[in-house]
């Protein structure tokens, strides 16, 4: 098991725990914790060798990290030693098998993610402060995962941080009558967590298995409680489907392949089952959600045998449902690639005229690379050169990159 994995896995687990324990204004704190029990493992695992149960041991030092700070932290005051010695406690009483560890660590993850969630904290500082505590992202992590700099980012961080410590929040679960208020929060946690790993902003790698596989893990959990709704069924219906296409998505040179070009029978027959298992249970009543028409539109790619079956007519009605919904800059970029397929390369880039302006995209090599594609598609080659090589001056994974510089050689 890698590390990064590991601690991808467990670190907001291990946090929700601690927090549990020292209450929600110490957040911080047990991130801190968690954060150099990680590095410890990094500097000694490689030497002593890797424990059997690393999410154990990671826990265990976590723990230990956490008391020594909470005797050190002055604030705290008369609570200290009491505090030190429940976290003393809890450590000694963790289970050692991996598989009770689980079972123990669920509920505190499912708390923590609904508490970083309260109605009390706006949207946006709920998704990124989950993002950062139970998902381990980093501060550029998120905020590309919002189109944003890094600096409004870390300042939503702080103040939902604050305004948890000034509102008193808990870990409880909220009654029934207000898990809906914070249910569409929790939603986004996952979906934002998902698209990071489903196309890594930066790295060597397209995609990031760890990210998606996590909040796949994460919709699934929420999915099995008595909390789920429609839209809980249709988000996990969507990953699932899209994570079945991962073996095809790269080549054994790891470099991207177009979903047009993939081999279909690659993809993971497994995922797909679970996808149209979720999709059905999500259509039970009469809801529509975002989440419904993107789980369609994953479900009318997987039922086409090939690329020339797909039914795109349907798919840009879809988009069109889907635009009326959440008429954002990227899904009018995705509608986009619809258009092209049922209208023709043309009208996909009248279709585009409206958001090439668009703030957010400024600096989105995935509108600058669909330009330049539709652009070579009708004959002007030198302004898709153009488009092709403006993107590559903008943040992309390494086999983004190299999928661009052989399109920028297509065009000379």
């Amino acid at each position: 098991m890698e590390i990064d994995h590991l601690f991808r896995h467990q670190a907001g687990r291990i946090v929700a725990r601690l927090s549990r324990t020292l209450g929600p204004p110490h957040v911080s704190l047990a991130e801190d914790a968690v954060q150099e029990a990680m590095l410890r493992a990094v500097q000694t695992w490689p030497y002593q060798g890797m424990p059997d149960n690393p999410a154990g041991w990671l826990f265990r030092v976590a723990h230990n990290l956490a008391i020594d700070a909470v005797r050190r932290d002055k604030t705290f005051g008369d609570k200290a030693e009491a505090l030190a010695a429940e976290l003393t406690r809890s450590a000694v009483t963790m289970p050692r098998d991996e598989i009770d560890v689980e079972e123990q660590l669920r509920d505190d993850e499912l708390r923590m993610i609904f508490m970083c969630c309260h109605p009390e904290l706006s949207r946006e500082a709920s998704v990124a402060l989950s993002l950062k505590t139970i998902g381990a992202f980093s501060v550029g992590e998120i905020a590309r995962a919002f189109l944003a700099d890094e600096a409004t980012i870390a300042q939503r961080i702080v103040r939902a941080k604050r305004q948890i410590r000034e509102s008193q929040l808990t870990l409880q679960m909220p009654a029934a009558n207000e898990l809906d208020a914070r249910l569409d929060a929790v939603l986004d946690v996952i979906y934002f967590m998902f698209n990071e790993g489903y196309s890594a902003h930066s790295g060597v790698d397209l995609i990031r298995h760890d990210l998606c596989l996590e909040a796949l893990r994460l919709g699934r959990l929420v999915v099995s409680a008595s909390i789920a709704k429609p839209r809980v069924h249709a988000l996990v219906a969507l990953m699932a489907l899209q994570a079945a296409r991962f073996p095809a998505r790269v080549d054994a040179a790891g470099d991207l392949v177009l979903l047009e070009d993939q081999d279909r029978s690659s993809w993971d027959e497994r995922l797909i089952a679970i996808g149209f298992h979720h999709f059905d249970r999500s259509i039970s009543g009469e809801e529509v959600s975002e989440y419904h028409v993107q789980a369609a539109i994953a479900a009318t790619h997987a039922r086409a045998t090939d690329a020339q079956s797909v039914d795109w007519p349907l798919i840009l009605t879809l988009y069109d449902q889907l635009l009326s919904i959440n008429p954002s800059p990227v899904v009018a970029l995705n509608r986009a690639v619809a258009v092209s397929k049922t209208h023709g390369a043309a009208e996909a880039l009248t279709a585009i005229e409206s958001i090439e302006r668009d703030p957010k995209l400024r600096h989105y090599h995935l509108l600058l690379a669909v330009r330049g594609h539709l652009l070579l598609q009708i004959g002007r080659a030198d302004e898709a050169a153009g488009d092709f090589q403006a993107a590559l001056s903008c943040a992309c994974s390494e086999p983004e990159r190299r999928f661009l510089a052989r399109k920028l050689e297509a065009c000379r």
